[in-house]
């Protein structure tokens, strides 16, 4: 299997198959829910290549793997031995904050089917280009046809939804999908129709009046319905003799749960769909610009932290309740604010390695795929993903002020312009919106080609690299690399370099530069020399998981340093009483740059003295 070792080596750092409560995954990243996260090494997990990006947010520790994420997730499946029929595990103890916990919940329901429900948007919007071309008709057969299977999913909204909702709620999945059957069934869509005439007789169940509603399309009621049901369920099974509960609690589940839903639950969740809706219209008409400001400066924030979930659900009521939404226009150009200061990096950088993830980046982030960009390019070099978010406020701000809406679900990419024709064709919220997303792309990558690039202002003049450029920046004695007890390391696959095994508790400063990284536990520190060499030092061997407590900083990011100048101090009976290793990799992160990377020293060696000799091509 492709994948097969980059799924060993995720659920060997997530804990093991036997810590995993659920697994789903979205766009990019795969999203584990597990029972004791304190069990996962995510530092360890970054190393991997095959791993973009890990994030603890919203309860859940995600896997940023990009576009092959399902395969990714179908090999880690069948590692662990996950099926769809697996158990829910209930979860013990600490449930995290309330805003984790529904970011959880929506995430959980709305990402089994992500893919789908942003193909039929993208088709709904090409159907709509197609009309305004004067490709198609709506009248005939063909438009016909592909407008089904581009409307299914969010007609029968409730059916999936049901499904989904009682997986996430530990529930069986096909009783709650049925409540969203009833729904959506045709004699109570009649039912509704009917009422809507004059003089039209009131329905009662049990005496009680009826207020009929549409649900098609709706998103509240459903998943309101789904957590009764499912509560309803749990109590009807543990109270009911084990020969009767396979038949006696799903009548249990339908008989009290589709009348509730129809009473109380639906005309609640349709009045707070109604209210979610009314209210986001009454905030976006008092300043749309505004508005649109702070979804392109906030958006790809929240990705980074897996809180954009909890603006999904608003979105898609917005269309339910109001036939359009304003706020996925307004994140177009936060997509478009990253792929422009990718496509700045792509054109700046003479990194080849650099160039090509860059290229890659901006290519998946036309598609609305902007992890790559975002975590592999923008974000490491802080600038160009600062650039991306300006250039997202002022394009979204731009979008805001047009007034543009779409008028189908899907995620902000390329054919979310289709998606935003009106019904009635082309007119000025249209351009609106294109000129807002073409603002942002083309200003991120000129800030970016102008200053995105920290401490390579000008990589043309990079002075002539001598012998010995790298300092030894402790004492103690030399391990060649391939000898780290760390294959990450070893492997060279960080970059050339050597090993120390100190014998003090310092670390100084190897050649003249600038402070470009310090890991949060100081344990890690990134430097970048005047002639252009990039080097990482990296005391002792999984000493993160010391969350620090035996490091001591004495500079900043940005700090200028001369050699032999203090960087950090450290606890060295700390560390080996932790029973951690103290070699101390110092590798050369750019060596592909360079012919080659020589170890100068001798077995033992001082700080200060030669280390490693860089030579250029």
């Amino acid at each position: 299997m492709e994948y097969q070792a980059l799924a060993k080596d995720i659920l060997g750092h997530v804990g093991g198959k036997e810590n995993i409560v659920s697994l789903v995954h979205c766009a990019t990243r795969l999203r584990f829910k597990l029972k004791e996260n304190q069990r996962a090494d995510a530092e360890g997990l970054k190393k991997n290549p095959g791993v973009i990006m890990v994030v603890e947010s919203g309860g859940q520790f995600q896997v940023v793997i990009g576009n092959h994420v399902h395969d990714v997730w179908q090999a880690v499946r069948n590692e662990a031995g996950l099926t769809d029929d697996a158990p829910v595990v209930e979860e013990k103890g600490e449930k995290g904050n309330l805003l984790g916990r529904l970011i959880d919940i929506v995430s959980g329901i709305f990402t089994p089917f992500i893919g789908i429900l942003a193909a039929s948007g993208i088709l709904k919007g090409l159907l709509a280009l197609a009309v305004v071309c004067g490709w198609l008709t709506v009248e005939s057969g063909t438009y016909k046809i592909w407008f089904a299977a581009s409307d299914a999913l969010f007609f029968f909204f409730p059916l999936v939804l049901g499904y989904t909702a009682g997986k996430k709620f530990g529930g069986n999945p096909f009783i709650t999908m049925v409540i969203g059957g009833a729904l959506t069934h045709p004699m109570m869509i009649a039912a509704f129709n009917a009422s809507q005439q004059p003089g039209a007789v009131s329905d009662a169940f049990l005496g009680i009046p009826v207020t009929w509603f549409n649900y098609s399309s709706s998103v509240i009621p459903i998943i309101l319905a789904s957590w009764v049901s499912c509560w309803l369920e749990k109590q009807s099974t543990r109270l009911l003799p084990s020969s009767m509960k396979n038949f006696f609690a799903p009548l249990i589940c339908l008989g009290v749960t589709v009348p509730l839903t129809f009473l109380v639950i639906g005309p609640l969740a349709t009045w707070l769909s109604q209210m979610l809706a009314n209210g986001y219209q009454s905030i976006y008409v008092l300043a749309p610009w505004l508005a649109g400001a702070a979804m392109g400066a906030l958006w790809q924030v929240c990705v980074i932290f897996g809180l954009h979930w909890g603006l999904v659900p608003l979105m898609i009521n917005n269309l339910a309740v109001l036939g359009h939404d304003s706020m996925l226009p307004m994140l177009l150009p936060a997509v478009f604010g990253q792929v422009g200061a990718a496509l700045g990096i792509f054109l700046r950088t003479r990194d080849a390695r650099q160039k090509m993830l860059a290229g890659s980046s901006v290519t998946a982030g036309i598609f609305g795929i902007t992890e790559p960009a975002v975590y592999g390019v923008n974000l490491p070099l802080r600038r160009p993903f600062i650039f991306g978010c300006v250039a997202g406020a002022i394009g979204g701000a731009i979008v805001g002020f047009s007034d543009t809406h779409v008028y189908s679900f899907g995620f902000a990419n390329i054919f979310t312009i289709a998606q935003m024709i009106p019904p009635g064709g082309v007119n000025a919220t249209l351009w609106g919106g294109v000129i807002g997303t073409a603002v942002a792309l083309v200003l991120s990558c000129g800030l970016t080609l102008v200053a995105g690039m920290p401490g390579r202002a000008a990589p043309e003049a990079v002075a002539p690299a001598g012998e010995n450029d790298v300092l030894a920046p402790m004492t103690g004695t030399v391990l060649a690399l391939d000898q780290v007890p760390d294959t990450t390391f070893a492997s060279g696959l960080l970059g050339s370099g050597a090993a120390i095994i100190p014998s003090d508790n310092k670390v100084v400063a190897p050649f003249a530069g600038v402070v470009a990284s310090l890991f949060q536990t100081k344990h890690a520190i990134g430097l970048l020399s005047d002639s252009g060499i990039e080097v990482l030092i990296h005391v002792g061997i999984d000493t993160v998981k010391l969350d620090g407590r035996p490091f001591t900083a004495h500079v900043k990011v940005g700090d200028r340093v001369q050699p032999g100048d203090l960087l950090l101090e450290f606890d060295r009976q700390a560390i080996i009483d932790a029973g951690y290793d103290l070699a101390t990799p110092i590798i050369i992160s750019n060596s592909d740059e360079y012919r080659d990377v020589v170890t100068v020293a001798a077995t033992s060696v001082s700080a200060g003295a030669p280390l490693l000799s860089v030579s250029h091509q």
